[in-house]
């Protein structure tokens, strides 16, 4: 094999490469600017209403918003929480949802994606489903 083949195919590589990863940056800064938006605009109010009727029928939540994310957080059990952050990690940027219950010992945790649309077309009823799906084990008595 010629080295100057070698060279070229290697630099070619290094340009994909770079380009790619240039690509990811900027849709990744894109995705942090709607979920900074979809944070503020939609989940966030979404879940202080969750909790505030929570509260209303007896159960003690508080919403907490730490960086860059939305948790609804029992107060009986700061280790017990909903909560919903940007996904980054795979190929298109996504809001996941998390899960953390104890009882007991056992802790169940579970993560799920928030819809299957981009950020910007996920809505109040989208986080409300997700929300009443993953109340039920918090609320049984």
């Amino acid at each position: 094999m010629e080295i100057s083949d070698v060279r070229r195919r290697l630099t070619q590589t290094i340009e994909r490469a770079r380009r790619e990863a240039a690509g990811r940056r900027a849709r990744h800064d894109e995705a942090a600017r709607e979920y900074a938006l979809f944070l503020e605009r939609v989940a966030v109010p979404v879940f202080r209403q969750v909790a505030n009727v929570l509260r209303t029928e007896g159960y003690a939540f508080r919403v907490f918003t730490p960086s860059e994310s939305v948790r609804l957080m029992s107060e009986a059990r700061a280790d017990d929480y909903i909560e919903l952050s940007l996904d980054t990690s795979g190929g298109h940027p996504s809001v996941m949802g998390a899960t953390r219950l104890a009882r007991g010992r056992r802790v169940v945790e579970s993560e799920r994606r928030l819809g299957t649309q981009p950020i910007p077309e996920l809505t109040e009823e989208d986080v409300l489903n997700f929300l009443l799906t993953e109340l039920e084990p918090f609320v049984v008595r």
